[in-house]
């Protein structure tokens, strides 16, 4: 897998003292093992106590109940199902989500190649403005998650108390991600990435909890 190169090196400098050690622990990350069954469908998780799955007035809900933030080597997400599946290259990702507090946020995975590969959707009740890391294109390639979206626009999750529809498009061909929100006319969040192509979705959340419905993923025409 080829990346993008996302740093910018600075010029020459004087020598400075190095302050971390020099053999640093890889960045590591466990593979989830366990199994739950939900929009007939089977998803990999890493505890499967952490989720609860409900039916209510005829339409299945998945719940993320337990969070799991990882905080360090690398800061990126753990905490997400993980749909079994052929890696996807073009396709489109429908779901409504909901958060347990009034300030929250939840993630859906795409482009997964294993748990140091991956790129994430960032929705929040935060404007990235506001939050950097939050409510945008998020990149994971062995290390900690970079931001590959633009800053601009509000909080994806106007209320997070209520039911949200989402829409992704991505076309790995493109490199191109697109979400919408709330059956808004143009895409909330955008951002491209070549590095890393067909792979796996999930929802989940970086350090939250929150529900899931109305999961669908249709192949696209890309």
């Amino acid at each position: 897998m080829n990346r993008r190169n996302f740093l910018i090196l600075p010029p020459l400098a004087a020598p400075v003292l190095l302050r971390t050690p020099l053999f640093a622990a890889a960045p590591s990350l466990p593979m989830p093992q366990q199994r739950i069954s939900c929009f007939g469908r089977q998803w990999q998780v890493h505890e499967a106590t952490d989720w609860k799955i409900e039916n209510t007035a005829g339409t299945e809900v998945l719940s993320l109940n337990v969070p799991r933030p990882q905080e360090a080597n690398p800061r990126a997400p753990i905490q997400y199902a993980l749909l079994e599946q052929e890696p996807a290259g073009c396709f489109t990702l429908d779901v409504e989500v909901k958060g347990f507090a009034a300030s929250t946020s939840l993630i859906v995975v795409y482009a997964w190649k294993d748990p140091l590969h991956f790129d994430y959707v960032h929705l929040s009740t935060d404007a990235a403005k506001t939050q950097p890391v939050h409510n945008g294109v998020f990149h994971v390639y062995g290390g900690d998650r970079v931001r590959i979206s633009s800053d601009e626009g509000p909080a994806s999750l106007a209320d997070a108390l209520r039911w949200t529809p989402v829409r992704i498009v991505y076309d790995a061909s493109k490199g191109l991600v697109e979400t919408w929100i709330d059956g808004r006319k143009h895409p909330s969040l955008r951002a491209a990435d070549f590095s890393l192509g067909a792979g796996r979705v999930g929802l989940g959340s970086f350090f939250n909890t929150g529900s899931f419905r109305k999961f669908e993923l249709q192949p696209g025409a890309c």
